[in-house]
C-alpha cells in the first residue's frame, strides 16, 4: 500500500507550483478571487517577499499542494492513505473529498488570518533528544510556558511557547545533549496552549461549513489515527493547540502495511524526515489509561522485542486531557472557605493541570473578584475551574459563573440536580455542524453514590427544563437541545476523603461507577465520552497508580493541597497537618447538615474538635432543648467549647439566620438547640482559618488520611516542611512516581510471563 504526504509551513519557496498555475488556470483564477491577490505571481515570484508570512504562506501551500495532487492523480490512482503535516492536513482532506478546493481555501485563509494574529510566541526544533528527554529538560529547568508542538521523529521534536522562554531554553537543551537547537522564524506559538484564543475563533467560523464523507482515510495530526466521518471539524480545531504526532502517524501507517510514501508538495522536507524514520526501528503505539504499549519493529518487519513505556503525561485518558487542554490528567479539588485559593488555581494551570477555586462559604462578590484575578493571570488558554456547591447561595453563584463565562465547574454536595445547575448547563447550548451538542460550561460532578451519579449521567429532568423555559431563563432552542447531553460532562468518584464523605472505598465505588457510565452512555447514545475520575485517599504515587489501574480517566486530590504554600488557611493549621499520620483523622458531624447526622472527616491529632462535635450531636439526639441538659454540661460547653455564654451565641444566631427561620426556631426548642450547636461548627472553622493559637484545641480542619500517607512518603526530604510544598510540584511528583511504579510493576509481570 502507499500513502501521500502533504507538507506544511516551512516547505514554501519562490517558484513553487511552476507550470501548474497555467495548467489549472480556472482553479488559479478562483483562488486569486478568494484570496484577493494573484496567487500565481506570489508563489512564482514572491515580489513583496511575503511568502514567509503566515498570512500568505498557508494559502499558498494549500493551493500548490492541491494542484500537485490533482496533477499526480491524473496519471495514477489515488493512494490508500493521506497524511498532511499541520497545514498539509487540509490538502489531505481536500484530496480525500472532505470539501471542495474552494471550501478548503476559505478554511485555510481564515486559519492563516487567525494564526498570524497570535503574537509573542516562538518555536524551536530540537534534534538529538527523544520526546521523553525533551520533557525531562522542560521539567528540570522549570520551563512552564513551553509545550510540545511536533513529534516529528524519534529524535526530532519541535517545541512551542512564550518566545522568551523558547530562546532561553537553547543553552539548557544543548547542555543536555541536543545536537541541534534551531529557533523557527514564526510569530506565534503554534500547536500549543497559546493558540486557545485562535481555537475559539476558528471553531465559531467552522460552524457554517459542512464536511462530506471521506473517500480515502486521512490520518489526523491530533490522534495519529484515521479521521471518522463525524470529527473533521472538531479535530481541525484541536489541531491548533495540540501537537502534530507525525512520528506516531508514520509508525501507524507502516504497521498498517504502507511501504510507499510519496511527498506531494513543494520541496522534500517530509521525504527526508521519512527516510530518517524508516531507517530506524518503528514504534507501533497503543494506549489505554496511561499504559503506552510500544511494539518495536525493525526494517525487515520482524519484532525483536516488546517494550512498555508509561509516562506521567499519558496517565489517564487522552480524551480527558484534550477536552480540558491539560498535559496531565490531574486536578486539584476545591476546599471550603476558599482554602483552594486563586493562587493555587493559577499555579496548577501554569503547570499543565487544572485546579478548582473553593467557593463554599465565600461571598459571591469575593468569588467574582477571584475569578477576575485568575482570568487576568491566565490569558494563554490555561485550564481553570470554579467550585459550585449545592447551597442557599447557589443561584447567586450561577449568576457569577455565567457573567464571567467560567469554562469549567466542579459541582459538589449535590444529591439531586437543581434547577440552578440545569440553568448553568443549558445556557448557551448549541449544535455543531456535525450534530454534536455542546455547552459553553463543562461540568465535572463530584459524587459518591450511584443514584446520584445516575442523575448527572442522564439529560436534565424535563420538569426542570420546562420550568426554566417558562421563567424565560433559557431559550426554546436551548431547551430543545437539552435531551442530547447529560447534566455533567464528566464525573469524579469521591471515596474516603476529607470534609463531607460517605466513607466509600475506591476499589468498590470506581468500577461500579464506570459500569454505570458505560450503560447510560450506550442507552442515551451520547456523541461525546463521559470521563470518570477518582478522588479521596490519593496522596502518594502508589494511590494514584491504583486509581489509574482501576480505570480512572483522571485523578483529583484535596487534603494534600491544604498543606501547601498556596492554600488559604493559617500557618497554625499547616503546622499541625504536616505532622499527621494516616490514623490522625476522625469523623465528626457536619455543621451545615447537623440535624441529619451527616458527617465530615477532620483532623484529630492536636485538637479536641472531633470529640466535642460528636458530644454536641449526642446531646442533640438525647435532649429536646438546651434547658434539659444538666447545668455542669452546659457550663462545660459554654466555657470550653464556645468560650462565651449561651446568650452571646444566641445573639450571633439571631443576627445570622433569616428572621422567619429564627422565629420558627424560637417556637421549637430542639431546633434552637441545633442552631446554638451549629454555631460551634462555624466558629471552629473560622478560628482554624485565621490561626487563633489560643483556640487551637477547637480547630475544625477538614482532612482525610491521604495527607498522612503523603507526610510519610516525603519524610526526610525537603517536602517534609510545608513551606517547601507547592501544589503543582506535589502533583508532578505524584504523577511521575505513579508512572514509574506502573512501569516497574508491568515489567515484573511481563518478565514473569
Amino acid at each position: 500500500m502507499k500513502a501521500y504526504l502533504f507538507p506544511g509551513q516551512g516547505s514554501q519557496r519562490a517558484g513553487m507550483g511552476g507550470s501548474l498555475f497555467a495548467a489549472y488556470d480556472q482553479l488559479s483564477t478562483t483562488a486569486s478571487r478568494i484570496l484577493g491577490y494573484d496567487i500565481a505571481t506570489r508563489c512564482l515570484h514572491d515580489p513583496d517577499k511575503s511568502l514567509n508570512d503566515t498570512l500568505y504562506t498557508q494559502p499558498a501551500l494549500y493551493v500548490v499542494g492541491a494542484l500537485m495532487y490533482l496533477d499526480k492523480t491524473a496519471e495514477e490512482n489515488p493512494p490508500d492513505y493521506m497524511l498532511g503535516h499541520s497545514l498539509g492536513e487540509y490538502v489531505a482532506l481536500f484530496a480525500a473529498g472532505a470539501f471542495s478546493f474552494e471550501t478548503g481555501l476559505e478554511l485555510v485563509k481564515k486559519r492563516a488570518e487567525i494564526m498570524s494574529g497570535v503574537k509573542h510566541g516562538g518555536m524551536a526544533a530540537v534534534v538529538g533528544l527523544t520526546m521523553d528527554q525533551v520533557l525531562e529538560v522542560l521539567h528540570k529547568y522549570d520551563y512552564r510556558h513551553i509545550d510540545i508542538a511536533n513529534y516529528n521523529s524519534r529524535e526530532q521534536v519541535v517545541i512551542s511557547g512564550l518566545k522568551e522562554e523558547v530562546l532561553a531554553a537553547q543553552a539548557d537543551f544543548q547542555a543536555n545533549g541536543a545536537r541541534l537547537y534551531f529557533p523557527l522564524n514564526v510569530s506565534g506559538a503554534f500547536h500549543s496552549r497559546y493558540m486557545a484564543a485562535a481555537t475559539e475563533a476558528f471553531r465559531s467560523f467552522l460552524t457554517s461549513y459542512h464536511f462530506q464523507p471521506l473517500q480515502r482515510p486521512v490520518i489526523a495530526n491530533v490522534t495519529a489515527r484515521p479521521y471518522d466521518q463525524h470529527n473533521v471539524a472538531a479535530l481541525l480545531v484541536e489541531q491548533l493547540t495540540n501537537p502534530v504526532k507525525w512520528y506516531e502517524s508514520i509508525s501507524f501507517l507502516r504497521s498498517a502495511g504502507v511501504h510507499t510514501f510519496t511527498e506531494v508538495g513543494p520541496g522534500n522536507v517530509l521525504t527526508k524526515l521519512n527516510d530518517f524514520i524508516t531507517a530506524a526501528p518503528m514504534e507501533i503505539t497503543t494506549a489505554t489509561n496511561g499504559a503506552t504499549a510500544k511494539q518495536t519493529v525493525n526494517g525487515n518487519g520482524h519484532t525483536p522485542a516488546a517494550e512498555l513505556v508509561i509516562k506521567a503525561t499519558s496517565l489517564g485518558t487522552a480524551a480527558f486531557r484534550q477536552r480540558y487542554k491539560i498535559r496531565y490528567a490531574y486536578l486539584s479539588g476545591a476546599m471550603v472557605h476558599g482554602i483552594a485559593s486563586k493562587e493555587l488555581v493559577i499555579r496548577m494551570a501554569k503547570a499543565g493541570m487544572m485546579g478548582f477555586l473553593g467557593t463554599g462559604g465565600v461571598d459571591p462578590v469575593k468569588v467574582a473578584a477571584d475569578i477576575r484575578y485568575i482570568q487576568e493571570a491566565l490569558q494563554q488558554g490555561e485550564a481553570y475551574g470554579i467550585n459550585l456547591l449545592n447551597s442557599p447561595r447557589e443561584e447567586e453563584m450561577v449568576d457569577v459563573l455565567l457573567q464571567y463565562k467560567v469554562p469549567n465547574v466542579e459541582a459538589a454536595a449535590y444529591i439531586q440536580v437543581s434547577k440552578a445547575l440545569v440553568r448553568l448547563r443549558l445556557t448557551g447550548l448549541r449544535q455543531l455542524p456535525d450534530g454534536t451538542v455542546v455547552s459553553p460550561v463543562r461540568i465535572i460532578a463530584k459524587l459518591s453514590r450511584p443514584e446520584v451519579a445516575e442523575n448527572f449521567l442522564r439529560p436534565a429532568a424535563p420538569a426542570l427544563v420546562a420550568a426554566l423555559l417558562q421563567e424565560q431563563k433559557i431559550t426554546a432552542a436551548e431547551a430543545a437541545l437539552a435531551t442530547a447531553i447529560p447534566v455533567a460532562d464528566d464525573i469524579c468518584v469521591e471515596a474516603d476523603s476529607g470534609g463531607h464523605t460517605d466513607m466509600g472505598v475506591a476499589f468498590t465505588l470506581l468500577p461500579t461507577m464506570i459500569r454505570l457510565r458505560d450503560d447510560l452512555c450506550t442507552r442515551h447514545g451520547y456523541r461525546q465520552r463521559i470521563n470518570v475520575g477518582a478522588a479521596g485517599g490519593i496522596g502518594t504515587p502508589e494511590a494514584a497508580a491504583a486509581a489509574f489501574v482501576l480505570g480512572a480517566d483522571f485523578i483529583l486530590t484535596g487534603s494534600i493541597n491544604q498543606c501547601t504554600v498556596e492554600a488559604a488557611t493559617s500557618d497554625a493549621v499547616k503546622d499541625l497537618l504536616q505532622n499527621i499520620n494516616v490514623q490522625d483523622t476522625a469523623y465528626a458531624p457536619a455543621g451545615d447538615m447537623f440535624e441529619t447526622g451527616a458527617r465530615v472527616q477532620v483532623l484529630k491529632k492536636g485538637v479536641l474538635f472531633p470529640g466535642r462535635a460528636n458530644k454536641l450531636y449526642e446531646l442533640y439526639k438525647q435532649y429536646n432543648s438546651i434547658d434539659e441538659i444538666d447545668a455542669d454540661t452546659r457550663e462545660q460547653i459554654a466555657s470550653r467549647y464556645f468560650q462565651r455564654s449561651f446568650e452571646a451565641v444566641y445573639q450571633d444566631c439571631e443576627a445570622y439566620y433569616p428572621p422567619e427561620k429564627f422565629a420558627a426556631a424560637k417556637a421549637n426548642p430542639k431546633q434552637m438547640m441545633a442552631y446554638l450547636f451549629r454555631w460551634y461548627f462555624g466558629y471552629s472553622g473560622k478560628i482554624a482559618e485565621t490561626g487563633d493559637e489560643q483556640q487551637r484545641v477547637n480547630f475544625q480542619v477538614h482532612c482525610g488520611p491521604a495527607l498522612g500517607a503523603f507526610n510519610q512518603w516525603v519524610k526526610g526530604t525537603p517536602l517534609e516542611n510545608w513551606r517547601n510544598r507547592h501544589a503543582d510540584d506535589i502533583a508532578l511528583k505524584i504523577m511521575q512516581g505513579a508512572a514509574d511504579i506502573l512501569h516497574e510493576r508491568v515489567k515484573i509481570f511481563t518478565e514473569a510471563s
